[in-house]
C-alpha cells in the first residue's frame, strides 16, 4: 500500500508551510505530496494567510524535492484553458524531472468562483472531457505535428502541442462517485481512479464500476492504480488522538467512522479493509500541516507496518 501525503492549503498555509511539510514527506519515506485546488477556505476557519496557486506551488516543490511524486487531487477544470494547463503541467514536469501526476476534475466549489471572478458554468462534466482529450491530446502529438481540437466549450487550430512533458506519460487522476459517467471517463483516460471520502464499500463498489468500464472500453481493470483519499488522524493514545482531532475541529467518533483514526494499530487494521476493496494507494488528508510530530508517527508506525 503505497501511502501519500494531501494537503488543503485553502485552510490556511504560506508556501513556506507547504515546503517545510513536503520536504517532511520525503524525508519521511512517503511516496508523494499532493495538495487540493481551491481558492477560498471551508468550514469554520479564516483561511489565513489566504490562498496558494496549486501549480504555481508545485512548481516551487519541484526545484526543492528531489524523491517524491507532486501533484492535485483535483485540479478544477473551471480554473484553466485546457491548452494553458498542457503547458503549466509539462513545465512543472520538467522542473522535477518527471515526478508530476495531474489530478483533473470538473470543479464544484461555486463559492470560490464567485469571489474571484471566475465564470462557474451549468454544463461542467462536457467540458471536463474536452479538457482530457485536449491536455492528453496536446501531449501525445508528436514533436513537428500539429494538433487540433472542435468542441462544444473549446476550439484549438494547429496547435503545436508544446512543451512536451519529462515523462512519456504524465499519470492522469480521475475520481468521484458519478455511477456511469465518471466510470466512463476513467475508462478513457485514467492511469489512477481515485475515491474520495468513502467507505471500503463503497469504494469497492464504484472501483468495481471502473473495472467494467475499463473493460468495455478495450482495457484490462487492473490497467488503473485504485485509490482513496482519507483524513488521518492518528496517535500513541488516546488523549493524543483527541488532540489532535479538536486541532482540526473534528470529533473523534466522526474520524474513525469516517477516515483513519485511532492508535497506529486501528489505523493500520483500517487501511487492511481499503487494501481488500481493492485499493493499493491511499491519500492521507493532513489537514495541520504544522503537526510534523503526526507525519513521523505515521511513518513509524504505520506506513513501516504495511511493509
Amino acid at each position: 500500500m503505497d501511502l501519500r501525503i494531501f494537503t488543503e492549503p485553502q485552510q490556511g498555509a504560506t508556501y513556506d508551510t507547504l515546503l517545510t511539510a513536503a520536504k517532511a514527506t520525503e524525508d519521511l519515506g512517503f511516496d508523494a505530496f499532493f495538495r487540493s485546488d481551491h481558492y477560498l477556505h471551508m468550514g469554520d476557519v479564516d483561511g489565513l494567510p489566504g490562498p496558494t496557486d496549486a501549480w504555481i506551488t508545485l512548481a516551487g516543490l519541484a526545484r526543492e524535492t528531489r524523491r517524491i511524486r507532486l501533484g492535485t487531487l483535483m485540479t478544477a477544470a473551471t480554473f484553466r484553458l485546457p491548452g494553458v494547463l498542457a503547458i503549466q503541467v509539462a513545465q512543472v514536469d520538467q522542473m522535477s524531472g518527471g515526478r508530476v501526476e495531474l489530478g483533473l476534475g470538473a470543479g464544484w466549489f461555486e463559492e470560490e468562483h464567485r469571489a474571484y471572478g471566475i465564470p462557474f458554468p451549468k454544463e461542467k462534466f462536457a467540458r471536463l472531457e474536452e479538457q482530457l482529450a485536449i491536455v492528453t491530446g496536446l501531449w501525445q502529438t508528436p514533436v513537428g505535428e500539429t494538433f487540433g481540437h472542435d468542441g462544444a466549450h473549446y476550439q484549438l487550430v494547429d496547435s503545436p502541442g508544446l512543451p512536451k512533458p519529462a515523462q512519456s506519460k504524465v499519470p492522469v487522476l480521475i475520481g468521484g462517485q458519478g455511477a456511469t459517467r465518471t466510470p466512463r471517463l476513467a475508462a478513457r483516460y485514467a492511469d489512477e481512479f481515485n475515491m474520495p471520502f468513502a467507505s471500503p464499500e463503497d469504494s469497492e463498489h464504484q472501483f468495481g464500476r471502473v473495472r467494467e468500464a475499463a473493460e468495455a472500453a478495450g482495457r484490462k481493470g487492473d490497467d488503473l492504480v485504485y485509490s482513496n483519499a482519507l483524513v488521518v488522524c492518528v496517535g500513541k493514545d488516546d488523549a493524543e488522538v483527541a488532540r489532535r482531532a479538536a486541532a482540526i475541529g473534528r470529533k473523534v467518533e466522526d474520524l474513525k467512522e469516517n477516515g483513519l483514526a485511532g492508535s497506529p494499530a486501528e489505523v493500520v487494521e483500517k487501511i487492511g479493509r481499503y487494501a481488500e476493496a481493492g485499493a493499493s494507494r491511499l491519500y492521507l488528508q493532513m489537514l495541520d500541516l504544522n503537526d510534523l510530530d503526526h507525519l513521523e508517527l505515521i511513518s513509524s508506525q504505520v506506513q513501516a507496518q504495511l511493509g
